[in-house]
C-alpha cells in the first residue's frame, strides 16, 4: 500500500509489515527484553512515573529520571550496555530510509492497560535532519500529530499492528503523542497491549 502523507515530511505506511514480519520483530523485541528489561521512566521535575514502560537497543538509549531527558550507553537498572538493534528491526529503517545514516537508538515503549503518551517533541537528538521511524506492534493506538508549537492544530490517526510511521523534514519536531490504546484489537501479543519501536539517529 502506498504511504499516506499525514503532514509535510510525515508518512504513514499502513500494513507495511505483514504478519510474518511482525512475528519476527516481536521475537527480536522479546530477545532485547531478556537482556534489557522494561523499566519505569519518571518525569524529571515531578518524579511522576510514565504510564508506559520502556527499554532500548542500539549503542545509546533514551532515559528519563530526576537528572532529565537524555541518551546514555547503559541500562539505568542493570548498568549493562544496551543490546544491539536486531536485524529484523534495522531492515525496516534501511527499506524506508535508504539514504539516512544508521539509527543509533531504538526506543521500545510498552503500552499496557490505560497507558498513553502526552504530546511531546523528539528533540533530545542533534540530528534533526534525519527522520524518526516508528513501528507499531499489537493493539490499535490513536496517534495524534500536531505542529512545532504545542498549541498548533492536531490530527488523529489510527496505528494498527504492522503500520510504520516516519516523520522528518518540516515535521521532524512536530508535537505528537498517543491518546489511547484500544484493548483487544490485535492478537499479536498474548499479554495484550502494544509495543512501539522508535528508531532515531542521535548524532550528526
Amino acid at each position: 500500500m502506498k504511504p499516506i502523507e499525514a503532514a509535510p515530511g510525515a508518512f504513514l505506511y499502513p500494513g507495511r509489515l505483514p504478519p510474518d514480519r511482525q512475528q519476527a520483530i516481536l521475537a527480536a523485541v522479546r530477545a532485547v527484553l531478556s537482556e534489557a528489561p522494561l523499566f519505569a521512566p519518571k518525569m524529571p521535575r515531578t518524579g511522576k512515573p510514565f504510564s508506559v514502560r520502556m527499554t532500548n537497543c542500539g549503542p545509546i538509549g533514551w532515559v528519563s529520571d530526576a537528572a532529565g531527558y537524555r541518551y546514555q550507553p547503559l541500562h539505568p537498572d542493570t548498568g549493562r550496555p544496551w543490546p544491539a538493534i536486531p536485524e529484523a528491526i534495522a531492515a525496516v529503517w534501511r527499506e524506508l530510509l535508504p539514504d539516512a545514516p544508521a539509527p543509533e537508538a531504538c526506543l521500545i515503549n510498552y503500552y499496557g492497560s490505560g497507558a498513553k503518551m502526552g504530546l511531546h517533541q523528539d528533540r533530545d537528538e542533534r540530528a534533526f535532519d534525519v527522520p524518526v521511524l516508528s513501528i507499531s506492534l499489537g493493539d490499535e493506538a490513536r496517534f495524534r500529530l500536531g505542529g512545532e508549537a504545542r498549541n498548533a492544530p492536531t490530527r488523529a490517526f489510527r496505528l494498527n499492528s504492522g503500520d510504520v510511521f516516519t516523520f522528518g523534514g518540516p515535521s521532524r519536531l512536530a508535537f505528537h503523542g498517543i491518546d489511547r490504546v484500544l484493548a483487544g484489537t490485535s492478537a499479536l501479543l498474548p499479554e495484550g497491549g502494544r509495543f512501539n519501536l522508535t528508531l532515531r539517529r542521535v548524532n550528526p
